[in-house]
C-alpha cells in the first residue's frame, strides 16, 4: 500500500474520532465484554476530569482470560518467559487463568478487597504477571514499583498510595549477580509503616528475615490453593481505579497517575490492536519492565487483551552476550519488538557484526519508545536487524505515563493496513488525540514552527483520571498554562501533513543566541559521526552569550577512537550544521551517561554537574557510575582548559 493512502486513511479515522467521539468510542468499547453496558459514554461535566463509559460494569481480566478462552485460544501461549541462563517457561491462556485464580485467592486470604492498593515490587518473572492480573481480578488497585528502586523511593510510593499489602521476592538476578529485594522492603516499611502483609517469592533462595504475622512465603501459601481453584472476577465500574503508576518530574514528590478500569482497558485493547494488528501467529517481544507504563500496556494488558503472545526477558540487553535479544527473536520466531532507544545505543557500541550473525527473518516491526531514537540508531536497526528487507519496519512512537503509552504512530497494521514512517517523526495522532502546537504566548504555531505540544480537551480514554490524592496538582501541572489544553511538557512541531516531531522536553530546550534548539536536533547531528554511539546536549549559562552548548558523547566500542580528535570532530559537525550561533563550551567523552531506569538521559544532572548546582532527586537513576563519569570528564576538561590558558 502506498504511503499516501496510509496517511489519508489514518487522517480519515482520526477526523471521525474527533467529530463523533462518543459514537466512535462506543463502537470500540462494544468489542469487549461488559457485565453491564455503560449509561453515558463520556462525562465531561467536571473538566479536566473526564470519565468514559460511566455506569458500565466489567473486569479487565475477564477480557484477557475467559473471553480469550471462549474464543478458542486456551492452548495458545500467552507468555513465553526466557531467563538469562537459557531457561524458559511457556504459559498458555489456560495456565494463566489457573494461576491468576490461585493468586487472587491468595491475596483474598490475606485481606485484599475491592479498592485496596497492592504494591508489587518484583523482578520480571511470570509470577509478576500473575500477581498484577490477580489484583485487577479482585477489583483492587495495583501499584507496580520498579524493582531497581531503593528503599526511599519504595517507601514514598507505599505511603502515598496507602497500600496494605506488598508482593515482592527475596531477590532477583541481574548480570549473573543476586540482588536483594526483601531487605529493601523491610527498610522501606520502617519508614512507611501501615502495611499488614508482605508476600515473598523465592527467586534467589537467599536468606531473608521474615516477621511473624506480617511476612509469608508465597510458595508455602499456595500449597493449600489447588490449581483447579476458580475465582470469578469482581465486577467493577468503568470509573473505578485499576492502577496507580508513579512518574517523577525534576522536582517534588513522584506523581501517582491514576488510571481507571474501563477506560484504560478500552484504550489498551484498541491502540495496540491498531498498531500491531496481532495476527493469529504473531509473537511480540517486549523486554520492558512492568514498573513502567510500557510494561503495563505492551508487556501485559495490550497484547493479552488481543489474545496475542508476549515474550519477556528479565535481564540486560547485552547479558550474557550482546546477541541475546537477536537469539530470542530467532528462537521464538518473533514478529514484533518493543525497544528502548537507550538499549539500542548500548547494542550499537558492540558493532554491526553481532546482529548480522542471526537470521532475524521473522521480524516485521520494531517499535522504539521512551525517548527519541534518533536517525543514526534507526538506520543501524534498518541496516543490521531488518537487513533492509521489504516489509520490516523500524518506527518511533510517542506518549507518556499520563496517557497509557503511545498516542502518535505512523499508521498501523490494524488501523490502516500498513506503516508510513517519515524520518525523524513519531507519526500522526491516534484516534481521539486532538494534538496542537502552541507558542509560549498561547497562539497557534504554523506547520513547521516549533512550540509546546498540547492536546485539546476533552481527552480520550487513554488519559489518566488525575494524580492519586492530589487533584489540584494535576490541574496545576497539566491544565493551567493553556486553557482547554493538556500540556504534555514536550517541545516540537507538526509538518504540513500532520506528522509530529518531538525535539525534547520543554525544560530541556536550548535558547542559544536568541534561537531555540531542541536537544534532539543537536544530538542527531552528533550521532551522525560514525564513532558515536550516544550523545546528550545541554545548555549552560554564559556571561557573554547567555547560553552555550555542552556536549556529552559515548563512543562506540568496536571502533578505535582518539578521544581528543573525536571531540574536535564533533565540535566541527555542530558548527557546520548550525553556524556561529551554536557556541560549544565543551565536548566531553564519557563511557556512560546518567539515565533513568527507563533509559531517559538525565540532562538536568548533566547541567547540575557543569554548573555546580545540587543534583536533585536521583531515585530514578539507573547507575551512579554515570554521574561519576560526567564529573570526571568535566574536571579533566577544566584542567586541560586551564593549561591552555596558562600556555
Amino acid at each position: 500500500m502506498e504511503a499516501s493512502t496510509i496517511i489519508e486513511r489514518q487522517k480519515e479515522t482520526h477526523e471521525h474520532s474527533l467529530k463523533d467521539p462518543e459514537g466512535f468510542w462506543s463502537r470500540v468499547a462494544s468489542e469487549l465484554w461488559w457485565a453491564r453496558r455503560w449509561d453515558k459514554t463520556l462525562d465531561d461535566s467536571n473538566p479536566p476530569f473526564y470519565r468514559w463509559f460511566v455506569g458500565g460494569v466489567t473486569n479487565i481480566t475477564f477480557n484477557i482470560l475467559e473471553r480469550n478462552i471462549q474464543r478458542g485460544l486456551g492452548n495458545k501461549a500467552a507468555l513465553i518467559w526466557r531467563g538469562s541462563d537459557g531457561s524458559e517457561k511457556v504459559v498458555r491462556y489456560y495456565d494463566l487463568y489457573r494461576e491468576v485464580s490461585r493468586y487472587a485467592e491468595l491475596l483474598r486470604r490475606h485481606g485484599v478487597r475491592k479498592g485496596d492498593r497492592v504494591v508489587i515490587y518484583m523482578p520480571m518473572i511470570p509470577e509478576a504477571m500473575y500477581t498484577m492480573l490477580a489484583v485487577a481480578r479482585l477489583g483492587a488497585v495495583h501499584v507496580v514499583v520498579f524493582s531497581g528502586f531503593g528503599s526511599g523511593a519504595l517507601a514514598q510510593r507505599i505511603k502515598d498510595s496507602g497500600a496494605k499489602v506488598i508482593v515482592t521476592a527475596d531477590g532477583m538476578f541481574r548480570r549473573g549477580k543476586s540482588i536483594p529485594l526483601k531487605p529493601i522492603v523491610d527498610d522501606a516499611l520502617r519508614e512507611a509503616g501501615n502495611v499488614k502483609r508482605v508476600l515473598v517469592h523465592r527467586v534467589t533462595e537467599s536468606r531473608v528475615d521474615m516477621i511473624d504475622g506480617r511476612d509469608y512465603w508465597v510458595d508455602e501459601e499456595l500449597r493449600s490453593i489447588p490449581p483447579g481453584t476458580r475465582i470469578d472476577p469482581v465486577h467493577v465500574r468503568s470509573e473505578d481505579p485499576l492502577f496507580i503508576l508513579y512518574t517523577s518530574g525534576t522536582t517534588g514528590k513522584p506523581k501517582g497517575m491514576l488510571h481507571l478500569h474501563g477506560q484504560y482497558m478500552v484504550w489498551a485493547y484498541a491502540h495496540t490492536r491498531w498498531l500491531f494488528g496481532f495476527l493469529d501467529n504473531d509473537v511480540f517481544f517486549v523486554p520492558v519492565d512492568i514498573g513502567w507504563i510500557n510494561g503495563h500496556s505492551y508487556a501485559t494488558y495490550g497484547p493479552l487483551l488481543n489474545g496475542s503472545t508476549v515474550v519477556w526477558y528479565p535481564d540486560a540487553p547485552d547479558y550474557p552476550h550482546p546477541g541475546v535479544w537477536w537469539d530470542i527473536v530467532d528462537s521464538y520466531t518473533v514478529n514484533m519488538m518493543w525497544v528502548a532507544p537507550t538499549a539500542i545505543r548500548l547494542l550499537i557500541r558492540y558493532g554491526d557484526r553481532v546482529p548480522r550473525q542471526y537470521a532475524l527473518g521473522s521480524l516485521k516491526l520494531i517499535v522504539s519508545a521512551g525517548e527519541i531514537l534518533g536517525e543514526e540508531p534507526r538506520k543501524w536497526l534498518v541496516d543490521n536487524v531488518c537487513k533492509k528487507r521489504p516489509g520490516c519496519h523500524v518506527i518511533e512512537t510517542w506518549g507518556q505515563t499520563e496517557n497509557s503509552g503511545f498516542i502518535t504512530a505512523p499508521g498501523g497494521y490494524g488501523l490502516v493496513g500498513g506503516i508510513a514512517y517519515r524520518e525523524g517523526s513519531v507519526g500522526l495522532p491516534y484516534p481521539g488525540i486532538d494534538l496542537h502546537v502552541i507558542r509560549d504566548d498561547g497562539t497557534p504555531a504554523k506547520p513547521g514552527e516549533k512550540g509546546n505540544i498540547v492536546i485539546k480537551a476533552p481527552v480520550p480514554p487513554a488519559f489518566a483520571y488525575g494524580i492519586w490524592g492530589d487533584p489540584e496538582r494535576y490541574v496545576k501541572t497539566y491544565w493551567s498554562r493553556f486553557k482547554g489544553f493538556y500540556l504534555t511538557g514536550d517541545y516540537g512541531y507538526v509538518d504540513e501533513d500532520g506528522y509530529v516531531y518531538i525535539l525534547g522536553r520543554s525544560d530541556d530546550v536550548l535558547k542559544v543566541a536568541g534561537h531555540r534548539l531542541g536537544p534532539a536536533e543537536v544530538e542527531n547531528t552528533v550521532l551522525a559521526h560514525p564513532a558515536v554511539a550516544e550523545a546528550a546536549v545541554v545548555g549552560v549559562p554564559d556571561e557573554l552569550r547567555g547560553t552555550v552548548l555542552a556536549v556529552f558523547v559515548v563512543p562506540r566500542m568496536d571502533i578505535e577512537v582518539d578521544r581528543g580528535r573525536l571531540a574536535e570532530e564533533v565540535r566541527r559537525l555542530i558548527r557546520e550544521k548550525y553556524g556561529p550561533i551554536a557556541v560549544v563550551k565543551g565536548v566531553y567523552i564519557v563511557d556512560k551517561l546518567p539515565k533513568t531506569r527507563t533509559g531517559k538521559i538525565l540532562r538536568r544532572v548533566l547541567r547540575a554537574v557543569l554548573t555546580g548546582a545540587p543534583l536533585g532527586d536521583l531515585t530514578t537513576l539507573e547507575d551512579e557510575a554515570g554521574v561519576e563519569e560526567v564529573r570526571k570528564a568535566v574536571e579533566e576538561f577544566k584542567v586541560v582548559m586551564k593549561h591552555m590558558v596558562e600556555v
